[in-house]
C-alpha cells in the first residue's frame, strides 16, 4: 500500500523523536528504518479514516424482498485502542433483517474493517457498525456483537491474559428478546 510521502516523512520525524526520548540511538543499525516502518504501519492500521462505510454498503445494495435474519459471523478484526494505542482483536458478529434491500455479504465484513481501522474503543466500534448498517440499509433491525482481547489489559495494568470483552448493540426487531436469543444461538452454533 502506498501513502502520501509527506505524511510518511512527518510521522517518521515524530517516531525518531519518540525513540530518542525512550533512550534509543536512532542511528544504530537495527533502528535505522524503524521510524519509516512504524509510520507506514500506523497509516495502515488507521486506514479506516479514508473510507466511507456507507459508500461500501451502497456499492452492493440490491432490492430484495427477503425478510429473515442475515448473519455474518466470526468476522476477524483488529483495532487500536485509543487510550494506549495498543491492539485489541477478536471477532464481530453482525445480523440484520432486510426491509426491501440487502447488501453484498462481504460489505458487512468491510464495514467492520473500516471502523476497526481507526483509533477506537470497542463500545464505540460496536455502535458505529450498527448505526452504519441501520442508516444505510434501513433494515427492520440490526444487531452487532463484538468479542475481543485487549493488549492494554494483557500487557500493562491488570495484566489479565484471558479476559475477553463482549459488547452488543441492536435496533428494531432485535429489541424483542426472542429475536436476540435466535441471533445469539445462531452465532454460538457451529453453523
Amino acid at each position: 500500500m502506498s501513502w502520501p510521502e509527506d505524511k510518511v516523512q512527518k510521522l517518521m520525524e515524530h517516531y525518531k523523536d519518540v525513540l530518542t526520548l525512550l533512550g534509543e540511538d536512532v542511528g544504530r543499525e537495527g533502528l535505522l528504518k524503524t521510524p519509516e516502518r512504524v509510520a507506514k504501519a500506523m497509516l495502515t492500521l488507521t486506514r479506516g479514516y479514508a473510507v466511507d462505510p456507507r459508500e461500501v454498503l451502497n456499492s452492493a445494495k440490491f432490492q430484495e424482498e427477503y425478510k429473515q435474519m442475515v448473519i455474518v459471523k466470526d468476522i476477524d478484526f483488529f483495532s487500536m485502542c485509543e487510550h494506549h494505542m495498543l491492539p485489541f482483536y477478536g471477532k464481530a458478529h453482525v445480523a440484520y433483517i432486510p426491509n426491501g434491500y440487502i447488501t453484498g455479504l462481504s460489505k458487512i465484513a468491510r464495514v467492520v474493517d473500516i471502523f476497526s481501522h481507526r483509533l477506537q474503543v470497542q463500545e464505540r466500534m460496536t455502535l458505529q457498525i450498527k448505526e452504519c448498517i441501520q442508516e444505510t440499509l434501513n433494515p427492520l433491525g440490526v444487531m452487532v456483537v463484538v468479542e475481543a482481547k485487549h493488549m492494554c489489559m494483557q500487557m500493562r495494568g491488570v495484566e489479565k491474559q484471558n479476559a475477553i470483552t463482549t459488547t452488543s448493540d441492536f435496533t428494531g426487531a432485535f429489541n424483542q428478546a426472542k429475536t436476540r436469543e435466535e441471533f445469539m444461538n445462531l452465532i454460538r452454533s457451529g453453523y
